[in-house]
């Protein structure tokens, strides 16, 4: 399941006359400073939510007296209480304490002074309120919490090994006096290896025994169900009915679920989660949970099916004896396992016949919550030292684990641990989380990685928040707390658990009393403890885009070039076609133009397009309203083009729909529109197409693009040609799409070639520049990108333009404000990066 955060437990208690105004878990938008004003430096370290960094905001105390001319009273003393502080407006109150008249000690309805003859009693103040959850909790109250119990249970866990440990040895000498001429026992292991024993070792960890729970803590007790190792389906908001197991709440290392709640592993990803006994059903009300059409449409889901049901394979042994029976191998026939997983399923909707439900209890030892995860790791250092070998093989990916890992931070720890002590190897575990199901190699640092961080890093590598820095760490793609580069080429963050696990102890601290402070990417050295940076880091993360493709599809059909007397001029279908830079583009190449019909409902765009193409543009309006009547009317088309609108499908926008809602649904009037084009079976003339959109989107949207366009994208990013990053996935059929990337003589590099006379560049590549005002400022502290009369500035409509590579004063038209130019050019296109797409069309059309 994507949630890996503990649901709240316990419903807090908050004073009755409580009027602070709280803030919500994500903290509220803060006033940026005033265009032309430079912005107040920040600290380096920032503190955000999980996996997400966090702007620290200060609460505002309500101190209003509802009446002013009341005698003063003494304060009441609030009730100590752990209880977190709640959003604003989510507050209920009791329909007694509504209702109550204002205390008599307030006086309130005493005659003010120079109002002695008005007898009206002053009315009650009045309380708003809105309906909702009362016990909303927020996520960082919740760690808060989670993380004093945990500090709770290890101490307790520690005094009651202390106590039992003084038995244990006032036992022995007790024996030893009543038993002298006995032999010596031989002295116990250091750790226990059978699953079965009571006394095996609790974490994946190697810990004092004081910080181990013991077997008398007994987990689940509150006459619910659901113990340990039950096989369950759980329901979290916004997901289907979902099928995990029972866990310990030490297997989760967090704190202990309260009554009425259980930890649940859930299948699929491995991650954890508390979930209410209400959330909770057993595995065989199968048929009532199991929900086919997210099966049909989420890989994850139907990963997570797979997982439970492997699970019953001796139930199903006894239902069909002569059915081949599905394994985790990924030397098995696809096709077939999905055969026989579709078996298991119906033979699951039966109510796992021949035994029934009572057939899925968990055996007794799956029931003990301390059973070893690796039992090899806790050997002898010097019978599992192996030296580490020369060279590491490459490991297929296609190879999985037979067996499921359970990979949480502690089992992390403990194999970095281990690499420090030379009996592990670096390249045998993902550096992000801990896994040793590995598929690839890190493409910055020397290490591995699994195939569930390549996913988070494909999806967070180009990520960037407000302030210009990547929004998750750079090794973990994840982190509460980050620490950002001093320097101002560089975004990248570095979370305090990688820098501290990695590095070394207080490296973090080092670093953050360190100003500036250059990061692991740009520093000096090349190795920081553990942390190696790969000499090759720059074609590794180019490959690693360039070759990350899930899928296989068939090439596209190649066009041979056509003669130059026979060539023709374009035809062209621009949807979502923005301020025309792909005319702009055909223009600068001196590829004739024919026709160029342009969907858009930008009225600025298209004021923009009608002045600067001097009417030569056919706008059409809406893409939803053209047919196919009107692809036939205007066309044939030789080339059609268009990049859908990124709201719904970027990863920084917290509230996206998905591809399916919303105007990430745009797409498919794009892949609509794009068949309707296609030339009719027969003909033969060059057809090419290309669309647009951003690279942080999910990986999950990237995939269902990439099966309906049947082509895998290409990751080009704008900063080789151009004084800004603009990290962009294009899919097409355009000739030598994946071809290097290589600036011309009049591109300009850097800031400071866009800017006008008399003014410095601070920076020498711009951050990614949106429609938003604040995304010109750099750096963590928010600097404007120039330099005038020794005082910083913003930068010009006329600069920006240079830098996205259109002519000067292009979007000046109908008095438009910078503000509004802005907007145009951060959902434009780059024009150095579309002409390197186009360059190969003048092949294939007539020239000037």
């Amino acid at each position: 399941m994507p949630s890996n955060s503990p649901a709240a437990t316990e419903p807090p208690q908050t004073p009755e006359n409580d009027n602070s105004n709280d803030l919500s878990e994500d903290g509220a938008d803060q006033d940026s400073p005033e265009e032309g004003t430079p912005a107040s430096p920040r600290n380096k370290r920032r503190v955000g939510r999980p996996g997400r960094k966090r702007k620290q905001l200060l609460p505002e105390m309500a101190t209003s007296d509802p009446c002013a001319n009341a005698p003063p009273t003494p304060p009441e003393e609030p009730e100590p209480s752990p209880s977190p502080r709640k959003k604003r407006g989510r507050r209920k109150l009791d329909q007694t304490d509504r209702n109550k008249d204002e205390p008599d000690d307030r006086n309130c309805d005493s005659p003010r002074e120079g109002e002695t003859g008005r007898l009206r009693r002053r009315p009650v103040p009045r309380v708003t309120f809105q309906a909702g959850d009362p016990y909303y909790i927020s996520r960082r109250q919740r760690e808060e919490w989670l993380s004093r119990w945990k500090k709770e249970a290890e101490r307790r866990a520690y005094r009651e090994a202390e106590i039992s440990m003084m038995d244990d040895l006032s036992e022995a000498d007790f024996q030893k006096e009543e038993e002298p001429a006995s032999p010596p026992a031989p002295p116990p292991s250091q750790q226990h290896t059978d699953p079965a024993s009571p006394t095996v070792a609790v974490t994946p960890e190697p810990v004092a025994r004081g910080d181990q729970p013991t077997p008398s803590e007994i987990e689940y007790q509150d006459g619910r169900g659901f113990g340990i190792g039950t096989l369950v389906f759980g329901k979290l908001r916004g997901f289907s009915w979902w099928p995990g197991r029972i866990v310990s709440w030490w297997m989760s290392g967090r704190s202990r679920a309260a009554d009425g709640t259980r930890w649940v592993m859930w299948f699929g990803d491995g991650k954890f989660s508390v979930v209410c006994v209400e959330k909770l059903m057993p595995l065989s009300s199968f048929s009532s949970a199991f929900h086919q059409p997210t099966y049909n449409k989420q890989s994850m889901y139907r990963k997570a099916i797979f997982e439970a049901l492997q699970v019953t394979i001796p139930l199903f042994k006894l239902f069909l004896f002569n059915m081949p029976v599905p394994s985790c191998d990924a030397s098995d026939d696809a096709d077939g396992v999905e055969i026989q997983t579709r078996q298991m399923i119906e033979w699951a909707m039966t109510g796992f016949l021949p035994n029934g439900p009572q057939s899925l209890d968990p055996p007794e030892e799956e029931q003990n919550p301390y059973k070893e995860v690796y039992p090899e790791m806790w050997a002898d250092p010097e019978a599992a030292y192996t030296p580490p070998p020369a060279k590491k093989p490459r490991k297929n990916s296609a190879e999985k684990a037979k067996i499921r890992e359970v990979i949480d931070e502690g089992t992390r720890e403990r194999l970095i641990f281990e690499i420090k002590k030379k009996t592990r190897n670096i390249e045998d575990i993902c550096i992000s989380c801990g896994s040793l199901n590995v598929s690839l190699e890190h493409p910055l640092f020397v290490g591995a990685m699994c195939q569930g961080c390549k996913n988070s890093f494909l999806e967070c590598a180009y990520q960037y928040d407000d302030d210009g820095y990547q929004s998750y760490c750079t090794i973990c793609c994840g982190g509460r707390e980050v620490l950002m580069c001093g320097n101002n080429n560089c975004c990248r963050c570095f979370c305090v658990e990688c820098v501290d696990l990695l590095v070394g102890a207080g490296s973090a601290a080092a670093a953050i009393n360190e100003d500036p402070w250059n990061c692991y990417m740009c520093g000096p050295r090349s190795t920081y403890g553990l942390l190696r940076r790969r000499e090759d880091w720059p074609c590794r993360l180019q490959h690693f885009f360039a070759n990350n493709h899930e899928q296989e599809f068939e090439p596209a059909k190649l066009y041979p070039p056509v003669a130059a007397e026979k060539r023709k001029p374009i035809r062209v279908l621009s949807l979502f076609d923005g301020i025309a830079t792909g005319l702009l583009v055909l223009k600068d190449l001196g590829i004739q133009v024919d026709k160029y019909v342009a969907s858009e409902v930008c009225e600025d765009s298209i004021t923009v397009g009608m002045v600067r193409h001097q009417g030569r543009i056919m706008y059409v309006g809406d893409v939803r309203n053209v047919t196919r009547k009107h692809i036939e009317e205007w066309g044939p088309f030789d080339l059609v083009i268009g990049g859908s609108p990124c709201n719904d499908l970027s990863i920084v926008n917290p509230a996206r729909k998905g591809l399916y809602e919303g105007t990430g649904r745009l797409f498919f009037e794009f892949y609509r529109l794009l068949h309707e084009a296609r030339p009719k079976p027969g003909d033969e003339r060059p057809f090419f197409w290309l669309f647009e959109n951003v690279v942080a989107m999910g990986v999950s949207d990237k995939r269902d693009i990439s099966r309906f366009l049947e082509c895998n994208p290409v990751m080009i990013d704008a900063k080789e040609v151009s004084a800004a990053h603009r990290a962009r996935y294009f899919w097409g059929n355009l000739p030598g799409m994946s071809r290097p990337l290589t600036p011309m003589a009049n591109d300009k590099l850097d800031l400071q070639e866009c800017l006008e006379h008399g003014r410095t560049a601070k920076f020498e590549k711009l951050r990614t520049i949106t429609t938003r005002s604040n995304s010109v400022k750099q750096g963590k502290d928010e600097h404007f990108p120039v330099y005038m009369d020794n005082k910083e500035d913003i930068l010009w409509c006329t600069e920006m333009e240079r830098v996205f590579g259109f002519p000067v004063h292009y979007t000046d038209v109908s008095n438009m404000s910078r503000l509004a130019r802005q907007r145009l050019l951060g959902r434009s296109w780059s024009v150095p990066v579309i002409r390197h797409l186009f360059a190969p069309l003048k092949e294939y059309f007539a020239c000037y």
